[in-house]
């Protein structure tokens, strides 16, 4: 039977003023992302501080599934890591209480999120989405104050296009003006051209008044019924003052919202799915109407009935017919007709395929948003429960608290997400992959990642043991650490100094004979160091012996021992050898040549290493042996010189 725990109550309590803070925060962060790439739409526009306001509640609306989950991954690591920091994670553990029982309480919040999420997206959603897009598309139809900028045509008033050439800000003159007017057609087109004007808004801002001063107004009168108007096909007048009322609608209205009312953000789950049907169909009968009309390039003739024109073209592929000797029996007229008319129909051709290709391709790429909006319903209400797989693990790892290491950790995993997201959903909606590859592509990720955090927190692994990653850094590039031993403040037992000084001896004896055997300035067989298995015993012994002597002479007083001792290097026993120890890796390595090239002469270095180290080992011994004996009371013996 579940209870609720006061710990789940602490815990629970703990992330709930967390995740408020941090949600706001983030969606915060992403309205102004949003806000940024349509700020063009805002500026200059005249917009009232009611519709500013609708826009922003919109955009807060359609961004609230976006901000869930990172407010989780933000909140939750900063719960856990402010727990570890605090030790109180370590008393819950202490207590007998297992990580995945404390996440208890917060998993089954989370899990109400992602579905909070996900009814969000299927009933709010896509009303939110229909009015931001219906008043970005209002916005964007809506004519700009006018401010005409210089030096380039300006199409902000309908019907219009002007161009400025300077402007006197504190007149509001308007000089060397160049203004192309659409009336009717194209055929329809007034060129105006004027030295200077001044351009004014109406009272009830639905005109615009344009004074023009010494220009020139060139229009084409071919569309007009006038009589003679093959005689005189445009009118040239020149004026000294001119007024143009030019319509301008300054106020701000609504667009039908039947423009985007197919767009697939503005659908539910149902909605979308009953119209992936109807779009199917309806694209299967235009791909079919357009192979069916696709033949007609094929097989039809201007001279010819279709009939007669298939069994020319049969007669053409089984070679009884030659297209060449008909074109040279034409007469010279009939074959420069003849090839005008086939580059005609070419090019026409070409044109009709073009037009059907690019209307083909957006009916696909409606069918594949419908999808893709469709599967990201359920992925993005996943990713709530991701990622607080993600964030409460790390920060039980981790167990740092405050907005430092959390921010940045969230900040690197989001931008993992959204590359992965982002390239899925770009991907799938140009038709380069499939949809469900790339709406799941970032889960797909994703997860593994948070199973493995989850796994290494509940087991109290170091997952971010910098050491621990440095070690095997070290180990992998053939680099080492030096010795760093120093004097200890409390000492139990001293050395046995005339014991050590025996061991250094035999420790050289040992060098000595293994430097004779080996020869490890020479090249090894390659076949022994790939495809032979075996450790080298005798340096292990050498070093087993070395470390314990260097173990015991560590609880010395003595200075010049303690300051010799670190000049010990720290030996490789087995790299030397082969480049791993188990022996299906070296015979892989072996077969691969250029890897194994690569490795035969890593080995190399470390049996040059090696070399060194031995002879290091054995300068040390010397300079150590003296002082030992001398400690332990022992005779000085003479050293009998041993060549490496």
């Amino acid at each position: 039977m579940f209870r609720i725990k006061k710990l789940d109550i602490f815990i629970t309590k703990q992330f709930g003023l967390l995740f408020i803070g941090t949600f706001f925060i983030c969606l915060f962060v992403l309205m102004m992302q949003f806000l940024w790439r349509y700020v063009d739409e805002l500026i200059g526009k005249g917009l009232t501080i009611d519709v500013l306001a609708q826009f922003f509640w919109y955009m807060g609306l359609t961004l609230i599934p976006q901000a869930l989950p990172l407010a989780i991954l933000l909140s939750s690591l900063i719960t856990f890591g402010n727990l570890g920091e605090s030790s109180e994670l370590t008393a819950i553990k202490a207590a007998g209480i297992s990580l995945m029982q404390a996440f208890r309480p917060l998993i089954i919040i989370v899990t109400f999120l992602a579905l909070c999420s996900f009814y969000f997206q299927d009933v709010i959603g896509p009303k939110a989405n229909q009015s931001l897009y219906q008043l970005l598309l209002s916005m964007k139809q809506k004519s700009p104050e006018l401010e005409i900028p210089e030096g380039i045509f300006y199409d902000g008033i309908p019907g219009s296009n002007i161009y400025v050439q300077k402007k006197d800000l504190s007149t509001g003159m308007l000089y060397g003006i160049m203004i192309y007017r659409m009336t009717g057609s194209y055929e329809d087109q007034a060129i105006i051209l004027a030295d200077s004007g001044m351009l004014q808004s109406t009272a009830e801002k639905k005109h615009l008044l344009l004074n023009l001063y010494s220009g020139v107004w060139n229009e084409n009168m071919r569309s007009q019924e006038l009589a003679g108007a093959a005689s005189v096909p445009y009118r040239r007048e020149t004026f000294s003052s001119k007024r143009i009322v030019l319509d301008f609608d300054g106020g701000f209205n609504l667009t039908d919202v039947t423009d985007i009312a197919g767009d697939a953000r503005t659908k539910s789950l149902r909605k979308t799915l009953h119209d992936l049907d109807s779009i199917k169909d309806y694209n299967d009968s235009v791909g079919h109407a357009f192979y069916t009309e696709s033949w007609k390039y094929h097989f039809s003739l201007p001279e010819l009935s279709k009939k007669d024109s298939v069994k020319m073209m049969d007669e053409v592929a089984q070679g009884t017919t030659n297209l060449d000797s008909i074109y040279l029996g034409m007469k010279a007229e009939d074959q420069q007709s003849a090839v005008r008319n086939a580059l005609t129909r070419v090019q026409s051709a070409v044109t009709d395929l073009q037009m059907k290709g690019d209307y083909a391709k957006a009916l696909h790429r409606r069918y594949r948003t419908h999808q893709i909006e469709a599967i990201k319903k359920f992925t993005l209400s996943l990713t709530c429960i991701i990622f607080f797989f993600i964030g409460a693990p790390l920060g039980a790892i981790i167990r740092k608290g405050g907005l430092g290491v959390p921010v940045i950790i969230s900040v690197l995993v989001f931008i993992v997400y959204y590359i992965f997201d982002n390239t899925g959903y770009r991907m799938a909606r140009e038709d380069q992959w499939t949809v469900w590859f790339g709406e799941l592509i970032s889960t797909a990720v994703l997860t593994p990642v948070a199973a493995f955090f989850t796994y290494k927190s509940n087991k109290d692994s170091v997952v971010f043991n910098i050491d621990l990653y440095k070690s095997i850094a070290m180990r992998m590039l053939g680099l080492r650490t030096k010795r760093h031993i120093y004097r200890k403040e409390v000492i139990i037992e001293d050395p046995d100094y005339a014991h050590d000084a025996n061991m250094l001896r035999d420790i050289n004896a040992a060098i000595a004979a293994y430097s004779e055997k080996h020869k490890l300035l020479r090249w090894p067989n390659p076949i022994n160091v790939f495809f032979h298995a075996g450790d080298d015993q005798e340096i292990e012994e050498i070093n087993e012996e070395l470390e314990t002597v260097i173990g015991d002479l560590s609880n010395t007083t003595d200075k010049l021992i303690l300051s010799e001792l670190n000049n010990y290097p720290i030996i490789a026993t087995h790299a030397h050898t082969r480049p791993f120890r188990r022996k299906w890796l070296n015979i892989i390595t072996g077969l691969l040549l250029p890897i194994g090239i690569f490795f035969y002469f890593r080995m190399l270095r470390f049996r040059f290493r090696l070399y060194k180290d031995l002879r290091a080992i054995r300068n040390t011994n010397e300079k150590i042996i003296p002082r030992a004996e001398e400690l332990g009371g022992v005779t000085e013996q003479t050293l009998e010189p041993t060549i490496i």
